[in-house]
């Protein structure tokens, strides 16, 4: 019987205890809300708005050659032409696959490529910058993969890999 009344003593304290500690938590939480938009600041500024054009990529354009080679059960480097069109320099920010590995058209019967897109984490690391009204080749480091359920008939091919690439002003 003692144990008992020991125990809802003990749970009566935690339950004291603990709203309590979510009083002091509020109360808190909400003088340092109030602190940080009570803040004044004084100062001026302008801002210009346009609109910024399309800035293009294409992974792997003919004449452009990376310095690996892709084979079943490995890795390559992936090469992209990124074309900025706007007046202003482009910090590219990262890659995604966007679409299915296709191969070239001299190679119709490789229908199973097993080629992915391994997009490097973002932001780019190291950075990349597209100078105003310029086209750049940007090598990416073993982005390419091909799964040994390639097909004989892809020996040789190129691969087209949609990607969209992510680029910041």
């Amino acid at each position: 019987m003692k144990a008992n009344k020991w125990m809802k003593a003990g749970s009566l304290a935690a339950a004291k205890t603990a709203a309590t500690a979510a009083v002091l938590s509020l109360v808190l939480g909400v003088g340092s809300a109030y602190a940080y938009w009570s803040t004044v600041g004084i100062g001026s500024g302008s801002a210009a708005s346009a609109t910024m054009q399309t800035v293009t990529v294409d992974a792997f354009v003919a004449g452009d050659s990376p310095a690996t080679t892709l084979i079943p059960g490995g890795t390559a480097d992936a090469i992209v032409r990124a074309s900025n069109p706007n007046a202003f320099a482009v910090q590219v920010y990262g890659f995604t696959a966007n679409g299915t590995a296709t191969a070239d058209a001299s190679h119709p019967l490789c229908t199973t490529t097993g080629v992915t897109f391994n997009a490097p984490g973002a932001p780019l690391t190291p950075t990349v910058s597209i100078p105003a009204n310029s086209s750049i080749l940007i090598t990416l480091p073993a982005a390419a993969s091909m799964s040994t359920a390639s097909q004989s008939s892809c020996q040789g091919a190129v691969f087209h890999l949609p990607v969209t690439m992510a680029v910041r002003k």
